[in-house]
């Protein structure tokens, strides 16, 4: 069932939303798993993949990744720095992307992060 729900999620993530929503919204989710398992907080997360990945994921070329992603800079909602993504505000970044995520159903990000680094510092 959570196959299928992010299945769900990605085709409209693909076939609705116009790319720079696109780029937002799996910069959300990536930021999302990764907090998950404590590689990512409110504020930044790695980013190892390059452009042509990016491209490969959303169905745009390169050059219109690169473009959204300059259009994404521009708008104040990311930065880039040594293959990290900056985030000023998490919140507005996920509305402007339309992230919600329910159809990941992994539960409470922060509470799972949380209780994954005290069980580290145990």
């Amino acid at each position: 069932m959570t196959d299928m729900a992010i299945q769900r999620a990605w085709l409209a993530n693909i076939s609705q939303r116009p790319a720079d929503r696109r780029l937002a919204n799996l910069f959300c989710e990536l930021r999302y798993r990764l907090a998950l398992v404590g590689q990512a907080d409110d504020h930044s997360f790695r980013l190892p993949l390059i452009q042509q990945d990016l491209a490969d994921a959303l169905g745009l070329s390169t050059v219109h990744v690169n473009r959204v992603m300059q259009h994404i800079k521009e708008m104040g909602l990311i930065r880039v720095r040594d293959r990290m993504i900056l985030i000023g505000d998490l919140e507005r970044l996920e509305k402007f992307a339309e992230f919600d995520p329910s159809y990941l159903h992994l539960g409470d990000v922060h509470a799972m992060a949380s209780a994954t680094m005290q069980l580290g510092t145990a």
